[in-house]
């Protein structure tokens, strides 16, 4: 299974990047990675490898782009003038069937311009949702969609991205009827925005999913649901939240038993628990975010990810490979839409008078909000 790396996006330059890659192929005989930026430099940083990956390093190949998109750059001008970068050409791999799936830490708004140029998308999907998943209560988690790629939604947007939600869940994760819900400022049918209420109204009528309702912003980690469905403004600032939060925990618990001589001993009787906690909190572990409703798998890692978390992002990349995932969303998008549609039109034909959501897209829910960022 070969992977292609944007090497370059990365806040902290190639190196963790080339270290997670070192370790995502030492866990996985079955995995190439082919590395794109400057070429001697990478070559530089896979022969400074500790010795323990120097088997590994023989499946890390590296291919010449020479110029990097900053972070800072405009989509619109990564359009522009991006061809030689490794971002582009990481994407170009996908798009000409040289790679399975890509993974880069950098620019957001660029990946997202440049993929959608590169690969398209499935099933009419206008625009891709950026989705992870989170840790929930149960030890499980919850795929929270969108991140950011599309800053307002409108309710056609937001039935397509818990569509894609769901098919996700069910199929890297394996659930059989995964719960489905809107983040909502109340669980109430009067709350909420004009298009969260509509999005609600047309996912209640719809047969093919486990269609919850409303959560609140605590009902994302409780596990109650396995797909909870935002706008990207909110989805981000969720995110960043818990993420903070999180590594806010682990400090103060690591901060308490360090204080005085008598928590330090009971520190190390508890280190193995405290272990497990860091590890079950860590948001290095949920690195990797998903670009949902392109032709094509991108992964998305943290800009400020170390070796392990962007070895977290290959890894999703390489469960989305072996899943097929933007196929399975063609198809069962596809299906769902034709389905919806002739049971809307049957409806018309007895003379329902039905006024309500019928398909995403369709007149009776109304996309002029659809972001253009």
């Amino acid at each position: 299974m070969r992977i292609a790396i944007d090497a370059m996006g990365g806040d902290l330059g190639p190196r963790p990047v080339v270290m997670g890659s070192a370790q995502a192929v030492n866990a996985d005989p079955d995995l190439e990675l082919q590395l794109f930026g400057p070429a001697e430099r990478l070559s530089d940083e896979i022969a400074r490898l500790p010795r323990q990956f120097a088997a590994a390093a023989a499946r890390l190949r590296v291919s010449d782009a020479p110029g990097v998109i900053r972070q800072a750059q405009r989509p619109s001008e990564a359009l522009r003038h991006g061809a030689d970068t490794s971002m582009a050409r990481m994407l170009d791999s996908i798009a000409t069937g040289g790679a399975l799936a890509g993974v880069s830490a950098g620019n957001t708004g660029a990946l997202m311009a440049l993929a959608r140029r590169a690969l398209g998308t499935v099933a009419g999907i206008p625009r891709p949702a950026i989705s992870t998943a989170i840790p929930t209560r149960d030890r499980r988690r919850c795929y929270l969609l969108d991140l950011g790629a599309n800053v307002e939604a409108s309710a056609a947007r937001l039935v397509d991205f818990a569509l894609m939600g769901e098919v996700m869940a069910r199929h890297v994760d394996g659930l059989a009827a995964p719960r489905v819900a809107l983040l909502n400022v109340g669980v109430e049918g009067t709350k909420g925005t004009a298009s969260v209420r509509e999005a609600d109204a047309w996912l209640r009528q719809h047969p093919g999913i486990t269609y919850l309702g409303y959560v609140e912003g605590d009902g994302v980690f409780s596990g109650a649901a396995d797909v909870v469905v935002c706008d990207g403004f909110v989805g981000n600032a969720v995110l960043k939240a818990s993420e903070g939060l999180a590594r806010l925990l682990v400090e103060r618990v690591q901060a308490t038993f360090e204080a005085h001589w008598s928590s330090r001993l009971v520190g190390l009787l508890a280190r193995p628990a405290l272990r497990r906690l860091k590890g079950e909190l860590d948001p290095v572990r949920y690195n990797g975010a998903s670009l949902l409703g392109l032709a094509g798998i991108v992964i998305k890692s943290h800009g400020g990810a170390d070796a392990t978390g962007f070895r977290f992002a290959v890894q999703r990349a390489a469960d989305e490979v072996s899943h097929d995932l933007p196929s399975r969303l063609a198809a069962e998008l596809d299906h769902r839409r034709s389905s919806v549609d002739s049971a809307a039109v049957g409806r018309v034909e007895s003379g329902s008078g039905h006024q309500g959501p019928i398909l995403p897209g369709a007149t009776g829910i109304d996309d002029s909000q659809q972001a253009q960022r």
